[in-house]
């Protein structure tokens, strides 16, 4: 090859290296380009506004966002606190116009020579940027984060051009994170001082612009020395830039700052488990509606009533305050080693420490744990602790009123949901689904059936011989008998005499109850799981004269402007006919007047029917109870299903009756509420008739009616009594007796 052929494929290789080098770097800048705001976005920043939700009273119970942001007006801002910002972040601000080219080159050649790419030499107004327009990628490589800084570089340059410099520092302080979801310098006065920002002192105002740095870093919460620090440097530039005298520095720093309670801070709301599912059922819609929960500005219309809520919080506070303990002294670990030991082990699985840790250390950070003092006892703490899932519904159109889905809701926002995210076996709260169908199969309330033992052969082979809660039987009982004092025998000999166990399933899902129920026999005293927010509005089927309400959470929800995305109405069925479920509702009345739910009488005297429920070996406990308006399930228990009540003190109407009765007295004496208290609704196919126990005929017909009322006046209940029976024509023998 000659020298000219040689020197020709050098120019023909140096012009396609060139044009490659050129295609790269015209991609590079088309990607690059492609990732900067937009003339109009630079010109008109989209504003995100919170989405709230609101109780159907009119109360804000609380507001999704991803940026806790309120814009501030320059005109509020401490002259103090724009000094601070600019001695700290930015001592050429007013010099500059978007970026600082001296410190910018200076920053990049030790970047070069470090080979790697730090935060320093950004501008307030790069800052700006990043933060207005999201410019960062958390998870950016070092081709990213240089490419972003350029993006920074160009975009400040822009924003320059649009603002003036009292702008630029409105809209920086309005957007900064300063932590704990205060996004700008008025949410965080407020969140940290629970002040506005022209009331911010200078101590206050350097500690803030000293949090800029990072605000995890340096929360005055969790790291309060490094806070002052911090704050402390913030002042020392003032001092160094000569926006501050020595003397105003000490004073400041002598100056003792009032942070506003932690406790406040942490409130979760009113009703947080109520607004946590709230949350996830607008999630669920946002596909559907194209919006965005956290950007938005939704308005979100709830059926929650904030009296109600205050009065269920009240009422399950109360409760437990008293309950918790007596539990405690009840609950011995040493005679439940099995219990503990399984607790430790998953409370260990499930710490941080042994999650993160590598899987060669993980048995030694075990060891580690179960000597560790403080984290044994918390354990055991946790994990005796009482949980409460309750929910009240006008079971006239489905409107939940109240929700507490747990025991602390205070101390953290989104725990299990305990009335919409567990199920748990009701126990006897579920018999009125047997009595139910052996009403509606034309069995009065009076019918006997023997109060006897019985062994049922079981699918699997092994024979269950199942026993009274007393361990006591004999005779006869009737149906009413059966539920006033939830006799087990008695339930379970209608399951399997007067009301199939097919059927009983049937009218359990058509009353509202979607969990799979086991086809046995074993179902009469509830071993089939359900959820307490549906077998609740089941039972509002009976004071609702038989029409099923399908439990409701949202009104309305609206879009910033007022327009309605969404209205939703009641969705009804009739499922019972008015008589049966008034049937029902009388023989539910006898178990709250001197039955097992006899403790609702203790706070609350105003008509009320329900039943309790208590599951083996006292892992839960329920009461499920209505009045005329309101329909309530309360079920008590533990996450920890090793841990559970004892014979003492874990029946449901020792556990759950006593939250519903106090919260049924609060919202009746709420006068604001207007709840005033009548009687249940007697539908035109009942009416009340004497019956002689004898005959079971109608007294007036087969006994003197002079003697029927000597026995009732002079004697206790024995040969008649005045009871209910279905509407009777004339020589006809009463049917579907109540009692007699």
């Amino acid at each position: 090859m000659n020298i000219q052929t040689l020197l020709k494929n050098r120019r023909k290789g140096r012009v396609a290296g060139w044009s490659l080098l050129a295609a790269l770097v015209g991609i590079y800048v088309i990607y690059l380009v492609s990732g900067l705001p937009s003339l109009e976005q630079l010109e008109h920043p989209r504003a995100e506004l919170a989405t709230k939700v609101y109780s159907t009273d009119g109360e804000i119970l609380d507001q999704f966002y991803i940026k806790n942001r309120i814009r501030v007006e320059y005109k509020q801002l401490p002259r103090e606190l724009i000094d601070a910002l600019i001695a700290t972040e930015d001592k050429n601000f007013y010099d500059h116009w978007g970026v600082d080219l001296p410190r910018f080159a200076r920053a990049m050649v030790k970047n070069i020579f470090t080979l790697r790419l730090r935060e320093g030499a950004s501008t307030i107004t790069q800052q700006l940027a990043r933060n207005l327009y999201d410019l960062k990628d958390p998870n950016e490589t070092i081709f990213g984060k240089f490419t972003r800084k350029i993006r920074e570089f160009i975009t400040a340059i822009q924003i320059e051009r649009n603002y003036t410099k009292q702008e630029i520092l409105e809209m920086y302080l309005s957007v900064a994170y300063f932590g704990r979801s205060a996004y700008g310098i008025a949410s965080a006065s407020q969140i940290y001082f629970a002040k506005n920002p022209p009331d911010l002192s200078l101590a206050e105002s350097a500690l803030l612009i000293g949090m800029l740095k990072g605000p995890g870093t340096f929360d005055p919460v969790r790291h309060l020395q490094r806070c002052i620090d911090r704050r402390n440097t913030v002042l020392d530039q003032m001092v160094k830039y000569d926006y501050l005298t020595k003397e105003k520095e000490q004073e400041a720093k002598d100056d003792e700052i009032e942070f506003k309670p932690i406790d406040e801070e942490l409130r979760a709301g009113l009703a947080p488990h109520f607004v946590e599912w709230i949350r996830q059922q607008l999630l669920q819609k946002a596909d559907k509606y194209g919006f965005d929960i956290y950007r938005d500005g939704l308005s979100v219309y709830t059926t929650l009533d904030s009296r109600m809520q205050r009065a269920a919080n009240r009422a399950v506070r109360e409760h437990l305050a008293e309950y918790q303990p007596a539990f405690e002294k009840q609950w011995d670990w040493k005679t439940h080693k099995d219990e503990l030991s399984q607790a430790i082990t998953n409370a260990i699985r499930t710490s941080d420490q042994y999650r993160d840790a590598d899987p060669e250390r993980r048995d030694s950070i075990a060891r580690a744990l179960r000597k560790n003092r403080a984290f044994m006892d918390s354990v055991q703490k946790e994990a005796q602790r009482i949980e409460v899932g309750f929910v009240a519904i006008d079971h006239h159109n489905g409107n939940i009123v109240a929700m507490v889905g747990g025991a602390n809701s205070r101390g953290f926002k989104y725990g299990l949901n305990h009335v919409t995210q567990i199920r748990r076996q009701p126990g006897s709260a579920f018999k009125p689904f047997v009595y139910t169908v052996a009403i509606d199969n034309g069995y009065p309330p009076c019918f006997e059936l023997l109060n006897q033992p019985v062994t049922i052969l079981m699918p699997d082979g092994t024979r269950w011989a199942p026993e009274n809660f007393d361990h006591q039987f004999g005779g006869k009982s009737t149906l009413r008998e059966g539920v006033k004092f939830s006799i087990n025998l008695v339930a379970i000999r209608a399951i399997m005499e007067i009301a199939p166990v097919k059927q009983v399933i049937e009218y359990a899902h058509r009353m509202g109850i979607k969990t799979e129920l086991p086809p046995y026999e074993s179902l009469a005293i509830g071993t089939g799981e359900v959820q307490p927010l549906e077998i609740t509005a089941a039972y509002g089927v009976f004071p609702n004269e038989g029409v099923y309400v399908e439990p409701n959470s949202i009104l309305k929800i609206e879009d910033k402007d007022g327009n309605i995305i969404e209205e939703n109405h009641s969705n009804k069925r009739e499922v019972l006919s008015p008589e049966t479920a008034f049937l029902m509702t009388s023989m539910l009345k006898d178990n709250v007047n001197g039955g097992t739910g006899t403790r609702v009488r203790n706070y609350f005297g105003g008509p009320a029917a329900g039943k309790t429920g208590t599951t083996q070996e006292f892992a839960d406990a329920w009461f499920i109870g209505f009045t005329p308006q309101l329909t309530a399930g309360v079920w008590v228990g533990f996450d920890n299903k090793s841990v559970h009540f004892t014979a003492s003190d874990g029946q449901g109407g020792h556990a759950a009756a006593p939250i519903w009765g106090r919260f049924m007295k609060y919202v009746y004496d709420d006068r604001s509420i207007a709840l005033a208290p009548s009687e249940f609704v007697q539908p035109d196919g009942i009416e009340v008739d004497t019956i002689c126990t004898d005959t079971k005929k109608v007294a007036t017909e087969y006994c003197p009616e002079r003697t029927a009322e000597v026995f009732n006046k002079k004697y206790p209940p024995g040969k008649c009594q005045k009871h209910t029976s279905w509407r009777w024509r004339e020589n006809e023998e009463p049917k579907n007796l109540i009692n007699f």
